[in-house]
């Protein structure tokens, strides 16, 4: 993560895939999708991202047990994947994740990372309702 902050995108990808190597198909899906949500930040084909955050909500999907520290995942998961479906002009895909951000969102505490996702949803929001 300190190499995508610092702006080494190439070396966070080489880095993160070394991880999901070792991490393999069968892993922990909480580490599965933690890995996914970085990897796809880290990608500069939006296609590329877009597939990163799906494989991190399928993750997501197949966590049990992990209770609220996975569903403050979920509304950074679907306001991701809305803004992976504008980068590629599809509205109606990042509206529908955006919906389901919104639903979600009421598990976010209040706090930076909790007022960081909902300020993404409001701007992703009001970008859609501009096109």
């Amino acid at each position: 993560m300190m190499l995508l902050h610092g702006g080494d995108r190439e070396e966070a990808r080489n880095r993160f895939g070394e991880l999901w190597e070792q991490l393999g198909a069968d892993g922990d899906p909480l580490q599965r999708c933690t890995l996914a949500h970085c990897m796809a930040d880290a990608q500069d084909d939006p296609y590329d991202e877009l597939a990163w955050d799906l494989r991190a909500l399928t993750a997501a999907e197949e966590v049990d047990g992990h209770g609220m520290a996975l569903r403050a995942l979920y509304p950074a998961l679907h306001v991701n994947l809305a803004a992976d479906y504008v980068k590629l002009r599809r509205p109606d895909a990042a509206r529908t994740h955006l919906d389901r951000a919104r639903a979600t969102s009421g598990t976010l505490t209040d706090d930076g990372y909790g007022n960081g996702v909902r300020a993404a949803i409001a701007r992703l929001t009001e970008r859609l309702a501009a096109e």
